[in-house]
């Protein structure tokens, strides 16, 4: 089988194992391109991108460009000839760099396009109660996520999983489409295919803060869905009084109960093991949690550091 030039573009662990599948392939990873390290947490440490990591421990080049339409930087990846170039969760990118393979640039979108085109797919496929999402392999074009599709695949999304764990299950099973989109467009055996028309798309939106606070007054099942979906990153919350202190408390897993009642939403039974918070159509039972300075913990082991639970409501 024929092999490929590659220069790969990405960033996160999710890439990394794309960029890994490459170079354990027959096809040559011949440039990496990755963002700048940068300094974070309280000592400023200078910390490298996953795919930085992996390119640098596998002895392949690597482009830190902080801006992609360089001149300096366009002309060092020119030099390098590449057939095509493959982008795993990475910036976009202008036109003039994207056109610039004979064979094209393409993305892995962890998503069934055109559902859920944008920066958070896997968590949204959660939020949604989808019993299925998967994996896509599209030509880049100048419309986020919008090119021509080459290769998909399933999965089944499992009814307690949570967007960290099927991450995980998406990360790998993406990375061997990228190596089957490699291989396909090695001998010319993939027609690709224009994206569908949907008159209402299902969005993936960039999730901000202030999308996390769960609403109450939804349903019991929507506001599972939703711990599932922000869970563990980056994580659904909801304000808890103690005393006369409010505390910022993330909910990690949990369970529900679907019961009528005639208590408001948001309201707060407790008792020594447990408490249930109520919905629209009846309560969420939190399993683990993690309020504001503290670690995640259990539920009982977050009780237990309470000697009076009537202290403890919903704000």
């Amino acid at each position: 089988m024929k092999s490929l030039k590659v220069i790969f573009f990405g960033t996160p662990e999710f890439a990394k194992t794309s960029l890994e599948a490459i170079h354990q392939s027959h096809h040559e990873v011949v440039g990496v391109v990755t963002v700048a390290d940068k300094a974070s947490g309280r000592g400023q440490k200078i910390h490298q991108s996953a795919v930085k990591e992996y390119a640098v421990e596998n002895n392949l080049p690597v482009l830190q460009p902080e801006k992609l339409k360089n001149p300096e930087f366009l002309a060092e990846i020119e030099k390098l000839n590449a057939d095509v170039f493959v982008v795993v969760a990475f910036r976009m990118m202008p036109k003039i760099l994207f056109e610039m393979p004979k064979m094209g640039t393409f993305n892995l979108h962890a998503s069934l396009l055109p559902d859920y085109r944008g920066a958070a797919p896997i968590n949204y496929a959660v939020i949604n109660g989808e019993k299925k999402t998967g994996a896509t392999t599209f030509f880049i074009n100048e419309k986020i996520d919008e090119g021509n599709i080459l290769l998909q695949q399933e999965v089944e999304i499992y009814p307690e999983e949570n967007a960290g764990e099927l991450h995980d299950r998406l990360m790998q099973m993406g990375a061997q489409l990228v190596v089957e989109t490699l291989n396909g467009l090695a001998e010319n055996s993939i027609t690709e295919k224009p994206q569908p028309h949907v008159d209402q798309p299902k969005n993936a939106f960039k999730i901000f803060k202030e999308d996390t606070r769960i609403d109450w007054y939804q349903t019991s099942e929507t506001v599972h869905n939703f711990v599932r979906g922000m869970s563990p990153y980056p994580a659904a919350f909801t304000f808890i009084k103690i005393g006369e202190d409010e505390k910022f408390l993330k909910i990690y897993k949990g369970k529900y109960i679907e019961s009528a009642h005639e208590e408001n939403p948001g309201t707060l039974e407790i008792n020594k093991h447990q408490f249930k918070i109520f919905t629209k159509d009846g309560f969420y039972i939190p399993e683990e949690v993690q309020l504001e300075g503290k670690k995640r913990m259990s539920v009982k082991d977050f009780l237990n550091g309470f000697q009076h639970f009537d202290h403890i409501s919903m704000s």
